[in-house]
């Protein structure tokens, strides 16, 4: 067989080869077919080989169909059992070496790509979204080949390009598996609640992790996390990273965002803690990836090409994180900020998250992002963009016909428009989750749709001044149904929804009483499903119904903390406590401060002494103009 023919030409010859020598019985086993295909068949040429032995195929059947000649039609019979032949061992010629065509393939791409595709390329390879995503052995394999292609090619440039992606390959490897002894080991060595906040402590899990590496510029970014400061700057900042280095984070992040959300998602002992956890991680990543894109894109000392390089590879990680996680059965439809990491990093998250979400297509899993983006934004008071994120999110939804994510975006919409006091138009948009909710079956929707539609009625009869006792009564019905609903299904974020709704009702109808009782299962709710915006939405409403019953002590308390947790996550719902805490203290006058000071314990024991230290600060903060 000369090797001077084309590819396509050579594999059909091989066909024919085969089919010719089974016809004349020279061929006495599957094995020989498949020592055949080993032999001439290339690694990195499978798409090229299965197009010829599919056109082959075609060309027998269409001789089968259409011969009339007995002795012709029995020889066709058997060049097509003869292929048939071939296509089992070529399946199994797939199965024993995809790992090395997988390989073969990346390897190809990144070779023949332009210089500014390399990074893009690898990165497609270990995206977990991918049908072929490489896998650490494969990653090994590939790190041997890149640094072998490397040393063979005479370009100066191409050679260290090359050398530096396969080095970070080997370095990123080696640091996981540093690291992998340690993933969790921090769960056990605190008492808190588990999550990535800092605990400005030795069992901090980025401090624990940082440990275990060898490169200073990784080490600097895992202990700048510990302490909670700015990623982005820290990022901006450098004079200088290695493509080696980079590509060392990358798989060292992903392995252990991967590694934790695989251990959480096994926590059978609670499997609802477990996914608030996975969920959580998913979510601390994909921010902390959207902050180094940042701080890339800042990075001034940085040379041009690699700036570009890695502020677009840091937001093609954060795609991937997000999407993966937007396939998951646990994708929370219904909340957006979550409790396991800090409140100063979500601030930013929408702006974080924008960039990349722009560049996404319109697929199932930019629909779920949206939604989660949006419930974020309006929990920071940007009504109108949660608006405008909930409507595209929605219309992609129905096109992909993911039946709860469109019904979970009309819940929304219909909150969204009960904050712009568009009371009509919020119940329209929670009667058409109900009906359709209904329809598919949705139960999780058609608690939230309850609620919503009950919410938007008790605010559209009060607008109205509709004093009738059955007005109220139906909205609370419906509010009662949704949470009855939520409590059978064991949901906890949407039992935290319906019982601040139905607390929230009851402020507005002025039976404070009643409120707190809702308000603090709402807050027990929203702490277990780690809301922190319903914790503290639950804790503003409860200092407005304290203050109606005079209790001015936990009054104080509940809207201090109200407060401090809406600040914290730039909700700009946080001046409503504020403004209450500023009418007391004007009431009390001197009592106010002795009254913060003997809840200064309390107080300390839920925020911390910094938390309770910032609270005079953001009370003088809201008295200040604009």
């Amino acid at each position: 067989m000369s090797e001077t023919l084309p590819s396509p030409d050579r594999y059909l010859q091989l066909l024919d080869q085969i089919v010719q020598m089974t016809l004349k019985g020279n061929i006495r086993s599957k094995e020989q077919v498949y020592q055949m295909l080993v032999e001439g068949v290339s690694v990195g040429t499978g798409e090229l080989f299965e197009r010829c032995l599919q056109q082959y195929v075609d060309r027998v059947q269409a001789q089968l169909d259409a011969e009339t000649n007995e002795l012709k039609q029995a020889k066709a019979a058997r060049s097509r059992r003869a292929l048939q032949t071939i296509q089992g061992e070529w399946e199994r010629w797939q199965q024993h070496n995809q790992a090395t065509e997988a390989i073969a393939s990346v390897m190809q791409k990144i070779t023949t790509a332009e210089a500014a595709q390399r990074l893009p390329e690898f990165l497609r390879a270990i995206d977990p979204n991918q049908p072929q995503c490489l896998n650490a052995t494969q990653l090994k394999q590939l790190a041997k080949v890149l640094q072998q292609q490397g040393d063979a090619t005479s370009d100066s440039t191409v050679q260290q390009e090359l050398h530096q992606l396969a080095m970070g390959i080997s370095r990123g490897l080696a640091s996981w598996e540093r690291v992998q002894s340690q993933l969790v080991s921090w769960i056990y060595d605190q008492e808190q609640t588990l999550g990535f906040a800092s605990t400005s402590g030795k069992s901090d899990p980025w401090t624990v992790w940082s440990k275990q590496l060898t490169q200073p510029q990784l080490i600097q970014l895992f202990q700048t996390i510990a302490r909670n400061e700015s990623v982005s700057e820290f990022v901006a900042q450098m004079p200088t990273l290695e493509s080696s280095t980079w590509v060392e984070l990358v798989i060292l992040l992903q392995y252990i965002q991967q590694g934790l959300v695989a251990w959480f998602d096994r926590l059978v002992y609670d499997a609802k803690v477990g996914a608030k956890l996975s969920i959580s991680t998913f979510l601390a990543f994909s921010i902390l990836w959207s902050q180094l894109a940042r701080g890339f894109n800042q990075a001034t000392a940085l040379n041009s090409f690699h700036q570009s390089q890695f502020a677009e590879g840091a937001f093609q990680m954060t795609l991937q994180i997000l999407r993966s996680f937007a396939q998951r059965p646990y994708f929370p439809l219904y909340g957006g900020v979550f409790a396991s990491f800090p409140g100063s990093q979500l601030r930013s998250v929408v702006n974080y998250l924008d960039e990349p979400l722009k560049r996404a297509e319109g697929t199932q899993e930019k629909a779920r992002i949206l939604t989660l983006i949006g419930s974020s934004e309006r929990a920071q008071g940007q009504i109108d963009r949660a608006k405008e994120f909930h409507d595209i999110a929605r219309e992609i939804a129905a096109e992909a016909g993911d039946r709860p994510c469109e019904i979970a975006n009309l819940n929304h919409l219909s909150r969204t428009c009960v904050a712009q006091k568009n009371y009509r138009e919020a119940i329209n948009y929670s009667q058409r989750a109900l009906i359709l909710s209904r329809q598919v079956g949705d139960r999780l929707g058609e608690a939230n749709a309850l609620v919503n539609l009950g919410y938007g009625e008790v605010f559209q009869a009060q607008q109205l001044e509709q004093a009738e006792a059955e007005v109220y009564e139906a909205a609370i019905s419906y509010l009662q149904q949704g949470l009855k609903l939520a409590e059978q299904m064991g949901d906890r974020q949407s039992q935290a929804f319906a019982f601040n709704s139905l607390g929230i009702a009851h402020v507005v109808l002025e039976q404070p009483q009643a409120a707190i009782e809702y308000l603090a299962e709402g807050l027990k709710a929203a702490q277990v499903a780690g809301d922190l915006y319903l914790q503290g939405l639950n804790l503003a409403y409860l200092a407005e119904a304290y203050y109606r019953l005079q209790d001015t002590s936990r009054a104080v308390y509940t809207g201090c903390l109200g407060m401090y947790f809406l600040e914290s996550i730039a909700s700009r719902d946080w001046r409503q406590p504020a403004g209450l805490l500023t009418i007391l203290q004007g009431q009390m006058g001197d009592a106010f401060a002795p009254t913060l000071a003997q809840l200064r314990p309390e107080l300390i024991a839920a925020i911390g002494v910094d938390g309770y230290d910032h609270l005079p600060t953001l009370i003088e903060q809201y008295r200040q103009p604009g």
